[in-house]
């Protein structure tokens, strides 16, 4: 959460669009979920607590949440429109779960041409050994960088 917190305050200096992700249902029973969030019991209510941005992460008055039913947010969400029609081409990736959800924005974000960007100490998974073999797996689809690297290449340190 520190590093999260320190990179949305530089992102926000820089004037660099944020974009969060909630994984909420878009119908009231969880029909719309994919298959994976059906059969792990993943997914929240439209407008539930569990669906909500961290109060300590919250966004700020023009930053857009995009409600996800899947894994990857570039399958369920309308992310790559909005990347697109905003100008996007670089996209960094923070948050939970590094073999999960980071792992297919990452994989599925390089996929659709954005150079793609891991800070590795911003994102966390259920185990240390589950995150570790998830950032070995992102050579070629993504850089990696720290959160001091991350800082520093935006010009906030």
């Amino acid at each position: 959460m520190p590093n999260i917190e320190s990179l949305l305050r530089a992102f926000r200096r820089a004037r660099a669009e944020v974009i969060f992700t909630v994984i909420e249902n878009l119908t009231a029973n969880g029909r719309d979920r994919s298959l994976d969030y059906k059969l792990s019991g993943m997914g929240f209510p439209k407008g539930s607590h569990e669906a909500q941005v961290i109060p300590a992460l919250a966004p700020k008055e023009d930053e857009l949440v995009l409600p996800k039913s899947s894994s990857s947010v570039f399958n369920s969400t309308m992310l790559d429109y909005v990347l697109r029609n905003i100008g996007i081409e670089d996209v960094f990736v923070v948050g939970c779960l590094t073999d999960q959800c980071i792992d297919h924005a990452v994989k599925d974000g390089a996929d659709r041409g954005y150079y793609m960007t891991c800070i590795h100490d911003a994102c966390v998974a259920e185990t240390e050994v589950r995150h570790e073999a998830a950032l070995s797996c992102f050579g070629g689809y993504c850089r990696m960088l720290s959160t001091e690297d991350a800082l520093s290449l935006i010009g906030a340190t």
